[in-house]
């Protein structure tokens, strides 16, 4: 197993392991794994656990939001199938538009049940005992089920082929299986349910990213510290804390927190860029122009920081270098309001140049 190259973010905890864990294995095998969608993201991993922390429509969003990047999705247990912890399934022929035209399932809501693991694989081609799946989860929603609802209920009983033997039917925020003495929820006491799993830190995470989308700073950089101080291989949570001291006008504590994150992850380049621009406010221009050309040799398409090595070289008299900057940016972008200050930046950089003689 090679993973080099890859770069996995991952949303939501695990269900089967601590991200961690997760993190020690991929580093070993040549990747990278972070919490959340960074620019250097090659792979967006959607743990389960999200099933319960979040309702539907807002776990849909986050899907989206990925869709909206690029990037691979990839279900909780195509992300094991790939580090090697749970075994590949059998080989499958059926196509995902012929998954659907023979279940009658929504696209969407497949797609979604894909992602969270509602069926044997993860990702098209399909099986045979898929499409059983994909009937009685087009029953269940017709009949008003979510499918987060679906997701959540299915994975209380262990493999979801060990639906294909039940009846099921909606009930109140839940699935139910049916025989015909009675009713009894999946995972009730008929079907050996899996323990449940708790990630503390993912709890801290959630609750600090609330707090930071409301402006609540302060509240927000004390719940990223707590999740950066548990796991000391999470990047994510350092950079989100430097960012939320920056923005309460401690330089200091997020430099450190910035410092943090580049030692556990030094390909991530929103942290070099967000460095670099606090050096740059504190009057450190060489350690900034440092920080800021690594966040571009990482992600050479990193506009803004190609972009902001202009504004950084105008500022030191370097019109040359400035200019050059400018037009590298233009040629990634060219139609924005960014892109008519960067052409205003290279034509002021050309009249300044005539006029002393460069």
């Amino acid at each position: 197993m090679n993973l080099s190259g890859e770069s996995y973010g991952v949303i939501g905890a695990l269900d089967a392991f601590p991200l961690r864990l997760a993190a020690k294995r991929v580093t070993s095998h040549g990747g990278r794994l972070h919490r959340g969608l960074t620019r250097g993201t090659t792979t967006v991993v959607f743990g389960r656990t999200l099933l319960a922390r979040y309702d539907q429509n807002e776990i849909a969003h986050r899907v989206e939001a990925a869709r909206d990047r690029n990037v691979r999705l990839l279900s909780e247990n195509g992300f094991l199938r790939a580090l090697g912890t749970l075994r590949n399934n059998a080989p499958a022929n059926i196509s995902r538009q012929s998954l659907m035209d023979q279940s009658k399932l929504d696209g969407a809501v497949l797609d979604l049940l894909t992602l969270f693991d509602g069926f044997e694989h993860h990702a098209e081609p399909y099986s045979f005992r898929d499409i059983i799946l994909a009937k009685k989860y087009a029953g269940l929603v017709a009949t008003g089920a979510g499918w987060s609802a679906i997701a959540r209920s299915v994975h209380q009983i262990g493999p979801v082929g060990s639906l294909t033997a039940l009846t099921l039917q909606t009930g109140v925020d839940k699935i139910l299986s049916r025989d015909t003495h009675s009713l009894a929820e999946l995972g009730g006491q008929r079907l050996l349910p899996l323990p449940e799993t708790e990630d503390e830190v993912e709890d801290y995470f959630s609750l600090a990213e609330n707090a930071e989308a409301d402006g609540l700073f302060a509240e927000a950089a004390t719940l990223y510290e707590h999740c950066s101080s548990i796991d000391g291989s999470d990047a994510t949570a350092a950079f989100n804390l430097g960012n939320c001291l920056n923005k309460i006008n401690d330089a200091d504590g997020a430099a450190l927190a910035y410092v943090t994150a580049l030692s556990r992850d030094p390909l991530f380049a929103e942290a070099w860029f967000n460095y670099g621009g606090l050096l740059r406010d504190q009057g450190k221009i060489a350690a900034a122009r440092q920080h800021l050309e690594r966040a571009v040799e990482i992600d050479p398409g990193y506009a803004d920081a190609i972009y902001n090595l202009g504004a950084l070289e105008y500022d030191a008299s370097d019109l040359i270098r400035a200019r050059d900057w400018w037009r590298r940016y233009l040629e990634l972008d060219d139609s924005s309001e960014w892109a008519r200050r960067a052409r205003a930046g290279v034509g002021l950089a050309n009249r300044l140049m005539h006029r002393i003689g460069g």
